[in-house]
């Protein structure tokens, strides 16, 4: 064979955007560019579909650049013999990483570690060499007390702090926009924050003590733009509460980390990833530092998880590692596929922590820092988030900070338009949920989760009347003796109240339909069923029949299909067989205009309680109502509250 290099480009022209606009116009026959190709994200940043390269870009790295990320599974079983046994399963098997989830957190879900003593949690981490791996301890009420817990149980194994590599997890600012409340008043609880930092740093620890939690905003309903403004706003006021108690601005910011959720958006969350470095590597310039990389946490995102077919989860579960890897996650947790239907077992844990061992391992995705740099998608939506979000943090910071916003309800309140639009979006379908509002699955299998109950409140810390307040340092010395959780929690005090942000799922609405549905196929012994009146043959209505079929198992309600009818009779006799309460009709236009009108004469005769049209009626409308056509279903519209109606119709008594 001829070594010779050969140039397979030779010969062809290199095609220009103009080139390429040229052939996309064509392609829209007159439609509007903007309109079709250039979409909008939460905070209203356009995505155009093609961008020029950023020859010149610079990477944005974290710490571990060149090393694959770190696999954390969450510690969450509240039965310590059980959380042991599952931990180091999880450990021999791929992961190096642990985040310990304590009850009352905002990922817990009534779950968690219940330890109240140091040798409770000893028992649930037997086994578990913790200089041999990293630790997360998950935000949670009472953070310091289980940051305190985890450094006694250290001095009590005898290992040497500085071996450790734990995340302390402190974000009382986090618990108060999850919980709507501070034990203290902010002066009192900054005071506490820079108390246990200093001793751990005193003790051996390197941090991060104190963590933004920006997964509350996420699961509230926050945009891109908004989860980096708080990120930024939360971490600038954590800066500012060690400086303010004798910490220099760069040793600060080495305590902070921040952990965020990543949805199956890959675009839109390797930028998040990159624009928090680039944004709070401004903040490290105004402090007079030289920036260097700070540590991110990724969590795939509750809000984007779903209850049926939760098989769905796997993949989204996928793109968000996969997100967070390029976008550069010092450690990434995926949920199991399973963890919105309850405690997972060990099948699923399996298929999270492989997830992440099939892109370190098989896909290699560690072995380049940023490889998204240059690309021109990545580089303008970047940008775009750094200028949003910097322009949002300095709204939250003329509103006195993040603690006297939330305590106001700014925040929740811009958060809360942007929800609110999110899931508009969803039930008009504009934002599809696979095997949810898209291609759902009426006949899916049940999946099996631990035998164990949530309970909310299992676990959750209780001021102790008459407790003094004790210093960091005299927390750890009473817990490594022996004390408790309850013996070292300080007595209520005055606290701050804000209004607090409600965890959502974005499939929440079609769920409720399809409970509501399986409620009554209990009830009943039979799903609510529509008849299909599909006209005409398979070529002319298959398309808005199938089209119906999935819309209709979207809200739990089976189609009674057929291969289509060659006349109005026809379906009529079909329809009285069925023994279905409401017919929808489907087919083309053209069959609308030869047989609809038709057809939906000898339905109303038959007993339909309602006859529905898929398609927009246009100039046949008028003709089609008076033939007795109810009402017409077409892409656009709120279906989970046309779905709700159906709904009640079919199974109105």
């Amino acid at each position: 064979m001829s070594a010779e290099k050969v140039d397979l480009a030779t010969g062809f022209e290199i095609p220009t955007e103009e080139d390429w606009r040229k052939l996309v116009t064509k392609a829209l026959k007159g439609a509007d560019f903007q309109k079709r190709l250039v979409s909008k994200t939460a905070d209203g940043l356009e995505v155009d579909p093609l961008y020029a390269r950023r020859a010149q870009a610079s990477p944005v790295a974290g710490p571990m650049a060149g090393q694959p990320w770190r696999i954390s599974v969450r510690v969450d079983h509240p039965d310590a013999a059980a959380a042991s046994e599952q931990v180091l399963d999880e450990l021999r098997n791929g992961a190096d990483s642990v985040t310990l989830v304590f009850p009352a957190g905002l990922s817990a879900r009534g779950y968690g570690l219940a330890c109240e003593t140091v040798s409770e949690l000893d028992a649930a981490l037997d086994g578990v060499a913790l200089d041999m791996v990293a630790v997360r301890i998950d935000p949670a009420p009472a953070g310091r007390i289980n940051a305190a817990l985890v450094a006694a149980l250290v001095e009590r194994r005898g290992l040497n702090a500085q071996d450790c590599a734990i995340d302390f997890g402190i974000d009382p600012i986090g618990n108060l926009a999850h919980r709507g409340r501070l034990a203290a008043d902010w002066a009192s609880v900054s005071k506490r924050i820079a108390d246990a930092a200093g001793v751990l740093k005193s003790k051996g620890f390197e941090g991060p003590f104190i963590t933004s939690d920006l997964r509350i905003y996420h699961e509230a309903g926050a945009s891109e733009a908004q989860e980096l403004a708080l990120a930024l706003a939360t971490g600038v006021t954590y800066l500012r509460a060690l400086v303010d108690h004798g910490w220099t601005s760069q040793d600060a910011s080495k305590a902070l980390s921040w952990t965020f959720a990543i949805d199956a958006d890959q675009f839109m969350g390797i930028s998040k990833l990159r624009a928090m470095r680039r944004l709070w590597g401004r903040i490290e310039e105004a402090c007079g530092n030289e920036p260097r990389p700070i540590r991110i946490n990724a969590e795939s995102a509750w809000r984007m998880m779903t209850k049926r077919d939760p098989w769905v989860n796997m993949l989204r579960g996928t793109m968000a590692t996969f997100a967070s890897g390029i976008g550069g996650a010092d450690s990434m947790t995926v949920l199991p596929h399973t963890q919105v239907l309850g405690l997972p077992d060990g099948f699923a844990r399996r298929i999270a922590r492989n997830t992440q061992n099939v892109l370190l391992e098989e896909s290699n995705l560690w072995r380049v820092a940023d490889p998204s740099a240059g690309a021109g998608s990545y580089e303008a939506l970047t940008d775009e988030l750094v200028q949003k979000a910097w322009s949002l943090f300095q709204d939250i910071e003329r509103e006195g900070g993040v603690v006297e916003s939330l305590k106001t309800g700014a925040i929740q309140a811009r958060i809360d338009a942007v929800a609110k639009a999110r899931a508009k979006d969803v039930a008009l379908r504009k934002a599809g949920i696979t095997g949810t509002s898209e291609f759902p699955l009426l006949a899916e299998g049940t999946l099996e989760v631990l035998d164990v109950a949530p309970d909310p409140e299992r676990g959750v810390p209780q001021p102790a009347d008459g407790n003094p307040e004790l210093g960091f340092a005299e927390v750890i010395a009473a817990l490594a003796v022996g004390k408790s959780r309850s013996d070292v929690t300080p007595g209520p005090t005055a606290s701050v109240q804000a209004p607090a942000l409600g965890a959502i799922r974005l499939a929440e609405p079609f769920e409720a339909l399809r409970d509501k549905a399986d409620q009554y196929r209990e009830d009943s012994g039979s799903a609510p069923r529509v008849f299909l009146a599909s006209l005409g043959p398979i070529a002319a209505h298959t398309l808005r029949s199938t089209w119906m079929k999935n819309l209709l198992a979207a809200g739990g309600i089976e189609a009674i299909a057929s291969e289509g009818f060659a006349s109005a009779e026809e379906a009529r006799d079909a329809f009285k067989a069925s023994g279905a309460r409401i017919a929808c009709i489907c087919s083309s236009d053209d069959v609308y205009a030869d047989m609809a009108e038709d057809a939906a004469q000898e339905l109303k005769q038959a007993g339909a309680l309602r006859v529905l049209l898929a398609g927009r009626p246009g100039e046949q409308e008028p003709r089609l109502k008076s033939a007795g056509v109810d009402g017409f279903v077409f892409a656009g519209q709120d279906m989970v509250a046309f779905l709700g109606t159906l709904q009640d119709d079919l199974i109105a008594d």
